[in-house]
């Protein structure tokens, strides 16, 4: 086989349907956010950036990075190793303390990743718990996916947000036989939200357990910032929270969140926490800070709202293709991979406004488009820009102007 010529030929085909994807050069600047300098053809431009998933601003804050950079001063760059071995500190205790409250749960367990607390304990799930069936939203995250794929156990996949769907599929098992839901609140592409009561209703019903990622919630949703379980008073029918730091929390990682013996169980059963070298204690310290300054902090979710529904309404009422979105993420259609990659081209270089365009695999063929994610810190003037630059580039590309379902 001659494997230059695959890998290139394989390459091609992707810059051929417009689908290769390239990164944007980007450096962030503490106290600049959203704005951040842009390397490219050999200049720097300075940018808004419209698409992060640092959806707080929370990775530049003060009480943040102080956080960090005073616990790297104080104990180091690394954790040392895997948590079994060295790699636990205080600051990982801290943090699951903090994380089970905020949750009320029992207790927490921290994965480098919100991928990998995925992936592990789902796949840890479907490994050991004898004769387990998983049942699966159709439109869970590809970490969720291959967690289930990787734990050998019989799945069922749920239509889209269909707790009826659901139901028929549960009621084809005998109450007995082990189950378990899993399913997303925020689901982060197209900006809708599952009806969390509705899915428990049907899992109690079954006895099944249920596994609810809030990656794309916490942080914006709740009085306390902890969800959409808790926005809908619906955490104690919720057996595994999972969610990730790396996005409003703007630090990284990914933690669970359940009963005392559920966790304990992860935790040692989990080949992707046992394995894994864990986050520095710095990372852990900053995401500490951050849940609790979230926490004390309910009007910046209401800020949060209130940009992301102006957006909305500025868009449709110019009759841009805002995509039906119940949650901070503000969708716009284009439908055509090579189209919407010229719209964030176009974005960029004229306008000097970042939003990375969204093609399949990522979200279906012809459903491409551009997600937008107003923080915080987008004030008026930033939208005001952001608006007329999305007229601009819809009228050059001549992209139709219409209403998305």
């Amino acid at each position: 086989m001659d494997y230059r010529t695959f890998f290139a030929d394989r390459l091609r085909g992707l810059r051929d349907e417009g689908r290769y994807r390239v990164f944007c050069d980007l450096e962030r600047q503490v106290g600049k956010f959203p704005k951040a300098i842009n390397h490219r053809d050999g200049d720097t431009h300075e940018v808004t950036i419209w698409c992060s998933n640092d959806y707080m601003g929370m990775g530049m804050h003060p009480v943040v990075t102080d956080a960090i950079s005073e616990t790297v001063r104080r104990s180091g760059a690394g954790a040392g190793g895997t948590r079994n071995i060295s790699g636990t500190t205080h600051f990982h205790v801290l943090l699951e303390q903090e994380l089970s409250s905020w949750h009320n749960k029992d207790a927490a367990l921290l994965f480098t990743s919100g991928y990998v607390a995925n992936l592990t304990t789902l796949m840890t799930l479907g490994q050991q718990i004898p004769d387990l069936v998983i049942f699966s939203d159709a439109l869970n995250h590809n970490s969720m996916i291959e967690g289930v794929r990787h734990s050998r156990a019989p799945k069922q996949i749920f239509r889209h947000n269909d707790p009826e769907h659901l139901d028929e599929l549960l009621s084809q098992y005998d109450r007995d036989t082990p189950k378990l839901v899993a399913f997303e609140s925020v689901y982060s592409m197209d900006g809708d939200i599952a009806p969390i009561a509705e899915i428990c209703d049907v899992a109690e019903k079954h006895n099944a357990l249920t596994f609810l990622d809030e990656v794309h919630a916490v942080g914006m949703y709740g009085e306390q910032g902890s969800g959409v379980a808790e926005r809908d008073g619906v955490v104690d029918r919720i057996d595994i929270i999972q969610a990730t730091m790396g996005k409003a929390l703007g630090c990284i990682g990914g933690y669970i969140a359940g009963s005392a013996d559920l966790v304990d169980f992860v935790r040692s059963f989990g080949a992707g926490f046992i394995f894994t070298t864990s986050l520095p204690p710095g990372v852990a310290a900053g995401a500490l800070a951050s849940i609790r300054h979230l926490r004390a902090h309910n009007e910046l979710r209401i800020r949060h709202q209130e940009r992301a529904a102006t957006l909305k309404r500025r868009l449709r009422d110019l009759g841009l293709p805002v995509m039906d979105s119940v949650s901070h993420i503000v969708p716009v259609l284009v439908g055509d991979a090579s189209l919407c990659k010229q719209a964030s081209d176009l974005l960029l270089t004229r306008h000097h406004i970042y939003v990375q365009p969204i093609n399949y695999p990522t979200v279906p063929k012809g459903a491409e488009r551009l997600r937008i994610t107003p923080t915080p810190l987008h004030d008026d003037d930033l939208m005001d820009h952001l608006v007329a630059s999305l007229l601009d580039v819809w009228s050059t590309l001549g992209i139709t102007t219409r209403q998305a379902a």
